[in-house]
């Protein structure tokens, strides 16, 4: 099936708060008018975002977002739903659905978990796109390889609204990028923003439908997708228009989405919209035109070696530091680092400690967690 955005963008943005978040994902699925961009007839993927299997404000999907989302779709007739998991070589699926709460709220629901790296689950086949690939038939010269199980169905995208060390901001269009794309996906950093408009190409040609549920509850400022400064923004947008719902997020934080060149790839191939002024935006409780958060991405650790490896200097060396077995060192660095080095001595514990403490949407995380908790080895697989 394929695909071109040919009618006016629409993206929903709507003021929340903990006390109705739940109802709210629903409100602003309506606005989006979610039931046009998804087939009735389809199984329906709910693709969650897990950037870091830890529990770190704005890095993640939301519980309330995901069962918002899931409720959402219930009262739109989407019964068949199945959640897709993916993992990368620096997360952990399956530690990441459980310190994140998704398993509660699937248990609850009754949606069933398939993962993308597990071949009882689904298997990677070539595919053949019918688009002109800017860069993945470069970097995949014997075929680009996507999860087989994918084909014909809904996805909907649960990202989050924050910075990005490599795309200076991430949403819809990045969440393809673990989904669709096999556990070599790294080789596509040089080439970081071509990789997403392929994709999105992609899924424009497999998919019955998509659409995208963004959380701004908190929103993550800074070194991108973890290492943040959460912000808390009390926002929830929704789109069908992966380009448009990413343009409005990335104008929210206080950047030129068309200076962004997955965006404006995405726009000048007809994919979807990215200037702003094209893009009819729906709002309650927030003026989203005038509206400058100031985030600016800066540096890490991770950020300045791929700044040296994929775009400076030593840029020529990049496929020998990542497609040779050296990569493993950089893949065992950056996990030490992120996960035993600046979480619990570079500020991220004290970070994630303060939210729980003093922000509401800690406070409503928390709930999740002590109200709803099923044990996390007892995963609610989907039927084959």
């Amino acid at each position: 099936m394929v695909r071109r955005m040919t009618r006016r963008a629409k993206v929903a943005v709507l003021k929340t708060r903990p006390d109705s978040v739940v109802e709210d994902v629903q409100k602003v699925m309506k606005m989006a008018d979610f039931q046009d961009y998804l087939d009735p007839d389809a199984k329906t993927m709910i693709k969650d975002n897990i950037s870091w299997h830890l529990n770190y404000p704005a890095a993640n999907t939301t519980p309330w977002q995901l069962e918002g989302t899931i409720l959402g779709l219930r009262a739109g007739g989407y019964e068949d739903l199945v959640c897709v998991q993916n993992k990368t070589v620096v997360t952990d699926a399956y530690k990441g659905e459980r310190l994140n709460n998704y398993l509660p709220v699937l248990y609850r629901y009754q949606v069933p978990i398939r993962y993308n790296f597990e071949p009882r689950d689904m298997q990677f086949e070539v595919y053949r796109p019918q688009a002109q690939m800017i860069t993945l038939d470069k970097v995949y010269p014997q075929g680009i390889r996507i999860p087989n199980y994918f084909a014909g169905k809904n996805v909907v995208h649960l990202p989050t609204v924050k910075c990005h060390i490599y795309t200076t901001t991430t949403g819809s269009m990045k969440n393809a990028f673990g989904g669709l794309l096999p556990s070599n996906r790294h080789y596509c950093h040089p080439t970081i923003h071509e990789t997403l408009v392929d994709l999105l190409a992609i899924q424009q040609e497999i998919h019955s439908g998509i659409f995208t549920v963004t959380d701004g509850t908190t929103a993550g400022n800074g070194p991108g997708p973890r290492t943040m400064v959460p912000v808390q923004k009390d926002l929830l947008l929704a789109g069908g228009d992966s380009v448009a719902i990413d343009a409005v997020s990335s104008h929210l934080m206080g950047f030129d989405p068309m200076s962004l060149d997955y965006i404006r790839l995405a726009h000048e191939r007809g994919l979807g919209v990215g200037r702003i002024e094209e893009i009819d935006i729906v709002e309650e409780g927030v003026d989203v035109r005038q509206t400058n958060w100031g985030f600016s991405v800066g540096d890490n650790m991770a950020s300045k070696v791929g700044d040296l490896l994929w775009f400076g200097p030593l840029k020529a060396l990049h496929k020998l530091a990542f497609q040779t077995p050296l990569v493993y060192a950089f893949i065992f660095g950056s996990f030490v680092y992120h996960d035993y080095i600046w979480f619990p001595l570079g500020g991220g514990r004290q970070v994630l400690d303060e939210w729980r403490r003093t922000s509401p949407w800690g406070a409503l995380f928390d709930t999740y967690e002590a109200n709803r908790f099923v044990p996390w080895d007892k995963r609610l697989k989907a039927p084959t």
